[in-house]
């Protein structure tokens, strides 16, 4: 008769609450599970900053990772996407392929070809005295350049003026971005000058840097009749910059190599720097992983610390269980109670997370001069990751609470 009556009790206590728990609005809802974290907010705030931080690391990353792409890929867009470069090849026993003399005007012959500039490696050094060590060469070249060259690779002049036809027949140089830096010149001044090939070489301007030609900006760069007249240059050129119609690009590439050097045309590489830039930059972000994995610990701390406060919650408060469930809260509202306040707090820090992350990444992409990008992958799956979390952590401790019978929780007080 006693298993009989206990057995009717608890089909009607699981009846009503259903019935009780179907009635339950969200706002009450909302006003229960936030019971814990309004009296309890110091500890609450502590659980929730591991969150805060794991969901700020991933949003900081992802998004800085994508405003970088973004900036990258708008500079080139500027700089223009139609620059191919033109270098020496080698043959199948490794030997250098020196590029035709002829190779410049031959490529300028070509339809679709907006225009031609090229450089020479001299193989000569530069110093900013004789007196400096030769072996230190701060791995500066010394190129033979053509007067065209800054617009082609899309840079200027930063300081100075750049060669013209009657400086680059003699002894004047050009700096490239880095190349000053290293040789410590700051400034142009009259009467500036390097040692170079074994001679004074007057400076005369500092280029700015050359996006698309990294190679420009660690080089001294003198005229082509310069460079045979005082430094023994043969007049080869070995990288020919080609601009060519933007529609064009892909046809101009593949006929290059041929025209470039029509006796050993697999002799030449034709690359495309803005290609290779865009290939680098998506590289670059494998390294995020990392960064990611770490955001992923500190999510697991923020987890554990939920679970922690969750589990603590319980006991602090059975009371406050025994007494709603005296006054006919069933276990399914208990148990939603305190999985929501779980759910609550962890949202609460995936959201100061987020705005942390993205605050971050507005700032710092601000001052780089990108767009801010914060892809919708780092701020919805940091917040879904929040809720998932708070889900996990706070399952256990609410079906813990939702089993205390009445008389254990109000005799344990």
């Amino acid at each position: 008769m006693t298993s009989t009556s206990n057995t009717s009790a608890s089909t009607s206590e699981s009846a009503s609450g259903s019935t009780v728990s179907g009635r339950m609005h969200v706002r009450d809802l909302a006003r229960v599970s936030s019971v814990g974290l309004r009296t309890r907010r110091l500890r609450a705030a502590l659980s929730a900053l591991g969150i805060a931080l794991g969901v700020g690391a991933i949003v900081a990353v992802l998004g800085l990772s994508s405003s970088s792409q973004a900036g990258l890929l708008s500079e080139i867009d500027r700089l223009g996407t139609n620059l191919l470069t033109v270098t020496n090849g080698t043959t199948v026993f490794g030997d250098t392929v020196k590029l035709p003399v002829a190779a410049p005007g031959m490529i300028s012959r070509m339809g679709q070809v907006q225009s031609v500039e090229s450089t020479g490696a001299t193989g000569a050094s530069a110093y900013v005295n004789p007196y400096i060590p030769k072996i230190d060469t701060n791995s500066l070249a010394v190129r033979a350049a053509t007067l065209g060259l800054p617009a082609a690779v899309s840079t200027s002049v930063a300081q100075g003026t750049y060669l013209n036809a009657a400086t680059s027949t003699e002894p004047v140089a050009v700096l490239g971005s880095a190349a000053a830096q290293r040789l410590g010149i700051a400034r142009v001044y009259p009467g500036s000058r390097i040692w170079v090939g074994g001679q004074w070489f007057y400076v005369t301007g500092i280029l700015n840097p050359a996006t698309l030609a990294p190679e420009i900006d660690s080089s001294v760069l003198v005229g082509f009749n310069a460079a045979e007249k005082y430094l023994g240059f043969d007049a080869h050129p070995t990288t020919i910059y080609v601009r060519a119609a933007t529609d064009h690009v892909e046809s101009v590439q593949s006929l290059l190599g041929a025209t470039a050097n029509p006796e050993a045309p697999g002799g030449v590489t034709v690359s495309r720097p803005s290609t290779a830039l865009v290939a680098r930059a998506q590289a670059k972000s494998a390294l995020n992983g990392l960064f990611l994995g770490l955001g992923a610990v500190s999510l697991l701390v923020g987890a554990v610390g939920v679970a922690n406060i969750m589990v603590i919650s319980v006991l602090e408060r059975r009371s406050e269980i025994g007494l709603r469930r005296a006054l006919g809260a069933t276990r399914g509202h208990i148990r939603i109670q305190f999985l929501s306040e779980a759910m609550l707090l962890s949202v609460l820090g995936g959201a100061i997370g987020v705005g942390a992350g993205t605050l971050a990444t507005a700032v710092y992409a601000s001052g780089k001069n990108w767009s801010i990008v914060i892809p919708a992958l780092a701020w919805a799956g940091g917040l879904g990751a929040a809720m998932l979390i708070g889900a996990i952590a706070g399952l256990l401790p609410a079906i813990r609470a939702a089993r205390m019978s009445p008389t254990q929780a109000l005799w344990t007080v």
